[in-house]
């Protein structure tokens, strides 16, 4: 009566086996296929350009801002301290015409400011080498700058392999112990948003590196920078 007993009990783990193995695979093959999706997915987002904000230009503007410039400029030069306020057209509009970075391609002729006699007068950013414009140049397909409040958002479109991808970056800005410093608040590769433990580590040692430090070394002129009421203020002293 014992030896059936026995031989069934080998039966149903015998059966046992191959079911279980079975169930591996379809876990394995779930697992594959939905990294594969995900994958597709996050490249899709990645490549996926965000669309670009609507900010008007104009010469007019970027000529304010050479007049704004000269006028702190030589108010430094007597000895008063004096603050340079840019408006979101004007730095926009200054942008456009110093760093030429708006090609018809990527930007509405509305939007764009033409090049006119005051772009070749704007005054080139301190420290600033004609090695770094032509690199910024040869990567950078459209630059603007969002003034929101206390924050700064800026939109790029830059060329990677041949193809345009766009980066977008929200934060806010400050000036410490004579350089630039930018708290991001947010990011965005495409349509695909950046963690924000990753942006926070990717800033950090990008403006913390030696060979962009210098890149961020403010005019020794300059006590102070930030964003209010929409508006970019620069304090010199």
């Amino acid at each position: 009566m014992n030896t059936p007993a026995t031989i069934n009990s080998g039966n149903r783990s015998d059966d046992l086996a191959p079911r279980k193995a079975s169930s591996l695979r379809l876990i394995f093959r779930i697992v594959r296929w939905t990294t594969y999706i995900a994958a597709a997915v996050t490249l899709l987002m990645v490549f996926h350009a965000a669309p670009a904000p609507v900010i008007a230009t104009s010469p007019q503007a970027a000529a304010r801002v050479e007049q704004k410039v000269q006028a702190v400029e030589q108010a430094v030069a007597s000895g008063q301290s004096a603050t340079l306020r840019l408006d979101q057209t004007e730095l926009n509009s200054y942008l456009a015409s110093h760093l030429d970075i708006s090609p018809a391609a990527t930007a509405p002729a509305s939007t764009t400011a033409p090049a006119g006699p005051n772009s070749a007068a704007l005054p080139t950013p301190p420290g600033t080498s004609s090695e770094q414009i032509a690199e910024v140049r040869s990567s950078v397909r459209d630059l603007k700058v969002e003034l929101i409040e206390d924050r700064v958002l800026a939109y790029v479109v830059f060329d990677f392999h041949g193809k345009d991808m766009t980066l977008q970056l929200e934060g806010r800005l400050a000036a410490m112990n004579g350089y630039l410093r930018f708290e991001p608040i947010s990011g965005q590769l495409g349509s695909l948003p950046i963690p924000q433990s990753t942006l926070q580590t990717a800033v950090e040692k990008m403006m913390d590196s030696p060979e962009n430090r210098e890149k961020l070394k403010l005019p020794a002129e300059i006590s102070g920078l930030r964003i209010e009421n929409g508006e970019l203020l620069a304090t010199y002293r």
